[in-house]
């Protein structure tokens, strides 16, 4: 299987008046053709910060990539224009966004949106062409082709999901960007959001990078997973050897802290602590003040991402038999 997009060691901060925030720390990950990567980790480990980084749509006064590259079927997408990059968000990388509230124009017509992003990348269509794609993107997505006129509050809040996931694909896109998809939904829509995600993948063979909090989800759609800390990628491997192998104390203490139905548990185990202020960042391992089995050497030196068994990674001194 070939790789569609690699991040090679990435550097992200954001700059305010007072600090500086290092949001990513020299992470590398990669996709292949037809995968689903499952990013995982707590609320500020960086996971928005790397979508945003693969799109190039950063905010430009607080961001700044410091290094890395980001490869897409061999071409640095870090080196292109803004223009050049322009054909490729919506063409060739789509993005879900966290909150269908903020990412659909309230005051345009759904159908008007999703023609919008068709039309940008095919100038040859006509309008009735276009139309009738924007109608066919609704229908795939379950929304009923007539609903093509109506204003976004005039959907609940999965059907806005849906409408969002239908202008992600308009122009079927080869890899596509799901930040927390599900967060701001029932249960019961949360299940039908990932049946069309699931349909989408198997009816255009799409590749997926799902970030989200949620171990649940990734286990139900992703074929790999990567478990991001404070900006690192901590452990990457595929679905079995991180959900029946955890390797990394971060991922291990993930695990113990989720509630399951045969466990005799009467508490859950809680990760103690915080992830270390991204302001400031330790010298040794960035899990150091957190981790069960720290020693010496994990507080002075950071550790570096190690191969245990083939396909899975992870970043720990007690894991690489140097301690």
């Amino acid at each position: 299987m070939d790789d569609l997009l690699e991040v090679r060691n990435l550097k992200v901060e954001y700059h305010t008046d007072n600090a500086v925030v290092h949001a990513v720390n020299d992470l590398t990950l990669t996709i292949k053709k037809g995968q689903t990567l499952g990013i995982v980790g707590e609320t500020g480990a960086g996971k928005t910060t790397i979508a945003k980084s693969i799109m190039r749509v950063l905010p430009e006064m607080q961001a700044r990539v410091k290094s890395g590259e980001i490869i897409l079927q061999g071409e640095d997408l870090m080196k292109l224009s803004e223009k050049n990059m322009r054909k490729i968000r919506g063409n060739k990388i789509a993005m879900i966004f966290q909150d269908p509230m903020t990412a659909l124009n309230p005051i345009e017509r759904v159908g008007s949106q999703i023609a919008e992003t068709i039309k940008q990348h095919n100038k040859k269509l006509s309008r009735l062409e276009i139309k009738d794609r924007a109608v066919a993107m609704l229908e795939t997505v379950g929304i009923p082709g007539d609903r093509l006129n109506e204003y976004p509050h005039q959907f609940s809040g999965g059907m806005k999901q849906r409408v969002v996931i239908a202008l992600a694909l308009a122009c079927n896109p080869e890899l596509l960007l799901a930040d927390e998809p599900t967060t701001a939904l029932d249960v019961t829509i949360q299940a039908q959001v990932l049946d069309v995600m699931r349909d989408l993948k198997s009816k255009f063979s799409t590749s997926f990078i799902l970030i989200t909090h949620d171990l649940g989800i990734v286990a139900d759609f992703c074929d790999s997973v990567a478990v991001v800390y404070a900006g690192e990628v901590v452990e990457t491997g595929s679905l079995e050897d991180i959900y029946r192998k955890p390797a990394h104390p971060y991922t291990v203490g993930l695990f113990a802290s989720l509630p399951t139905l045969d466990s005799t548990e009467k508490r859950l185990k809680p990760i103690m602590g915080l992830m270390p202020d991204p302001t400031e960042i330790p010298r040794g391992c960035r899990f150091y003040e957190r981790c069960p089995e720290k020693t010496d050497k994990c507080a002075n030196a950071p550790p570096k991402s190690h191969e245990i068994s083939p396909g899975h990674f992870v970043m720990c001194f007690q894991r690489m038999g140097e301690v």
